[in-house]
């Protein structure tokens, strides 16, 4: 670690009402967006006790204030519902540590906005999807995140990304990124452009629908990616909802659509061989059966018939903005080799495809649990 990057950290940490002695801190996790800490401290009696530590980023978070105010409001709200239903709230949801002067965050001194949570213990994140048991234990916490939420006023919730599922926005983004081609890289991708431009209409689906009032604006994940879901180590069971960064009000079917684009997969998001990218629907049965099982009833039935519909959404959209930033210069998704991004694109358009074809089996499988 760079010896700035340390004394940035060491200062955080100093800053948070934290008990015990330090032993170790460490970057934790592979998250595209935050910095990430493991914190780990002993504490007398109580033995071990670890802490997440994150360094938000400001250029997706232009206002981390209200991230965070959105964080609190939601989590109060949970803690409330799942003490109601005799849970542990210590495991079911975020728990936030306020730093030196009470806030939920800290501002060091250049200017960087920190945050820190309890570590869920005994509990693991996915990154892939290693038993077809761990994805519907996920579809059925984020359909227990919305139902727990249902009640919950959505237009007090800061809008944290705005526009950060307007799939019609993030569309002429993409013209102005092509047409601008600061990179120029636009000639070398002349078959994703075109694969964009020929989906358009997928782009304003949702906007149309809301228009006229045909669907609900909900309070929503907006990252509902397996790996956004803690399974207990020892009943396998889907425990908490986590990275609440972007929860604002948003769709249901977008929610659901986040979670097959990713967890659905039958390969990594960023795949280079797309021959081994397909759309699994025995997963996908798996995640609508889980997710509608958690919703218990709160989903109009518009919003259900056209969760497929949200599948191929996000996974568009997604694609579309791994290409926005390929051509932009890979400034917002953390990338590792050349051409990152192009592969992650590349994979999400295959998936699109491969849905395309399975579009009757997907619809199938709604009107199977409805």
């Amino acid at each position: 670690m760079k010896p700035e990057k340390n004394a940035q950290l060491q200062e955080a940490i100093r800053n948070f009402q934290f008990e015990g002695a330090l032993v170790k801190a460490e970057p934790y996790g592979n998250g595209h967006i935050n910095d990430t800490y493991l914190l780990v401290y002993e504490i007398g009696e109580m033995g071990i006790v670890k802490i997440i530590l994150q360094k938000m980023n400001r250029s997706v978070f232009t206002k981390p204030v209200e991230v965070m105010e959105n964080i609190l409001g939601v989590t109060s709200h949970l803690r409330k519902k799942i003490m109601e239903r005799g849970g542990d709230p210590e495991r079911e949801t975020l728990n936030v540590i306020p730093a030196l002067d009470q806030k939920p965050y800290y501002v060091d001194s250049t200017g960087e906005y920190w945050r820190a949570y309890r570590f869920i213990t005994d509990a693991t994140s996915f990154d892939r999807v290693e038993r077809p048991e761990d994805f519907y234990e996920s579809a059925l916490a984020f359909g227990n995140f919305q139902r727990l939420l249902a009640d919950y006023p959505a237009e007090t919730l800061h809008e944290t990304i705005p526009g950060f599922h307007d799939t019609e926005a993030r569309f002429q983004v993409f013209k102005k990124a092509v047409e601008q081609d600061v990179c120029r890289r636009a000639a070398s991708v002349q078959r994703e452009v075109e694969f964009v431009l020929a989906h358009e209409e997928l782009a304003g689906i949702f906007n149309k629908l809301l228009a006229k009032k045909e669907i609900p604006l909900r309070v929503t994940h907006n990252d509902t990616k397996l790996n956004n879901i803690m399974i207990d180590n020892k009943t396998r069971k889907g425990i908490c909802v986590i990275d609440l960064d972007t929860v604002m009000p948003g769709l249901a079917m977008n929610d659901f659509g986040d979670s097959i684009r990713f967890g659905a997969s039958t390969a990594d998001e960023d795949e280079p061989d797309l021959n081994k990218v397909f759309c699994d629907m025995n997963l996908y049965e798996m995640y609508v059966k889980g997710f509608l099982e958690g919703c218990a009833g709160q989903l109009t039935e518009q919003e259900i018939l056209l969760m497929p519909v949200g599948a191929k959404v996000m996974t568009f959209e997604c694609g579309m903005r791994f290409l926005t930033d390929y051509l932009e210069g890979d400034h917002y998704f953390k990338i590792h080799r050349e051409n990152h991004n192009l592969d992650r694109c590349r994979t999400q358009f295959k998936l699109v495809e491969n849905m395309e074809k399975k579009w009757d089996t997907m619809n199938r499988i709604i009107q199977k649990y409805m």
